[in-house]
């Protein structure tokens, strides 16, 4: 199915094939990392998966002669699982500075495994690729940061109401995923899971705990959205902090979560220092949790959860995917003043975004927003939006917007 849309990332991969000698294409399993990467090198290319067992062994029985190659490029596929392959990769660059030369993929993030001691620095690029995005799927292109920045939200958005986005929100973005139903979906993300946990994580750390470790997955999943507490994830899992810790970090590195870092580009001494914790596909959150679509429309802390899952994946894809420098960061003190997201652009410009599942906005849904701008972001420019399952864009003065949340894919 990955092959049917365009890719986001397509372009920035293109670009980086004629600028660097090593790409590194990574993110999740089943993502559609080897579709694009495929796509993108057209003639002349040669294929190799170290998911296949005997190229993997003689990878791993001789790594300088498995990297010798007469194609433009050689793409080799999953390479976590032969991390000894990269010092024999700089070894062949060294020699010869022509870009494109070699296209790896992998479905952890091969640069944080403690078997690595080759980074490629100053030869590689390393570009993420996420499930799709509901822009992706919808064929728009990622300009909604751009028009937010602007302020440009005068357009006939395609409107989903609050039942669709919760649809939206439960099929998630895994090209098989997609296009299943229901139970059927829900079966492929918990197998999706236990394949994972069984076989990827083996490649990166030792686990004693398998048990555990599937229960941290959910703990995880229900932690979504919700600022970082070691501690209180660790509380009904009977698991010793630094290993509790060792298998989070897993759980990363294997793209199932990632963390949003707080705003803290300030002198005020109440900010708060926690990151917030994200599931990486909220479709998939949502099947490890064993939500139902009826339980989640009638239930305001699941919804928000959920739009707020969804709003992370689209905002994140957007961010990476952008000719524009972007950062992205939550704010929270201690005071209790919450903006969901702050996004910052490279000339220190403000958006602040706050998610509600609800169908209307009103003033009250600004208090924060405003706040921020007239206290921290003060002489530097800042637009607030509120995101919500209503229909009509509308201000609410001095850079605050009600915005439909189908506005970040229309």
């Amino acid at each position: 199915m990955s092959n049917l849309y365009q890719r986001w990332q397509a372009k920035s991969l293109k670009n980086a094939m004629k600028q660097r000698r090593v790409l590194l294409l990574t993110g999740p399993r089943q993502c559609g990392k080897t579709t694009l990467a495929q796509a993108i090198t057209g003639n002349g290319i040669e294929y190799r998966t170290l998911d296949d067992q005997t190229l993997r062994q003689a990878a791993e029985n001789d790594p300088h002669g498995f990297v010798q190659h007469d194609a433009s490029t050689l793409i080799i596929d999953e390479i976590q699982r032969v991390p000894d392959l990269l010092p024999a990769i700089k070894k062949v660059v060294d020699k010869d500075n022509r870009p494109g030369q070699f296209l790896m993929t992998g479905s952890v993030n091969v640069q944080e495994l403690p078997s690595v001691r080759e980074s490629l620095a100053g030869r590689i690029a390393k570009i993420r690729l996420r499930p799709f995005s509901q822009g992706e799927l919808l064929n728009s292109q990622p300009r909604f940061l751009d028009l937010a920045f602007a302020e440009s939200f005068e357009h006939s958005w395609q409107i989903f109401e609050r039942g669709e986005l919760i649809d939206i929100a439960f099929r998630g973005g895994f090209p098989e995923a997609v296009r299943l139903q229901g139970r059927a979906r829900r079966h492929w993300h918990r197998d999706y899971i236990a394949a994972l946990l069984d076989r990827d994580l083996r490649d990166i750390t030792r686990i004693r705990r398998f048990d555990a470790m599937r229960e941290l997955v959910r703990t995880m999943a229900a932690w979504s959205s919700k600022l970082m507490d070691v501690s209180a994830i660790g509380s009904g899992l009977s698991i010793k902090r630094p290993t509790l810790e060792s298998y989070i970090n897993a759980l990363e590195t294997l793209y199932l979560s990632e963390r949003v870092h707080p705003w803290t580009h300030t002198d005020y001494e109440r900010v708060g220092k926690q990151d917030k914790l994200f599931m990486s596909d909220c479709g998939l959150m949502a099947s490890i949790l064993g939500w139902r679509e009826d339980q989640v429309r009638l239930d305001p802390d699941r919804s928000g959860k959920l739009f707020e899952t969804l709003a992370f994946n689209e905002i994140a894809a957007q961010i990476e995917s952008s000719e524009d420098e972007y950062e992205l960061f939550h704010y929270r003190d201690r005071e209790k003043r919450e903006i969901d997201f702050i996004v910052e652009r490279d000339d220190g410009a403000l958006l602040g975004i706050e998610i509600k599942a609800a169908a209307t906005a009103n003033k009250k849904d600004f208090r924060h927003l405003e706040w921020f701008r007239d206290n921290l972001a003060k002489d530097r420019p800042f637009i607030g939006i509120v995101l919500y399952t209503g229909e009509f864009s509308g201000s609410f003065g001095n850079g605050m917007w009600a915005v439909p949340f189908s506005a970040l894919w229309s």
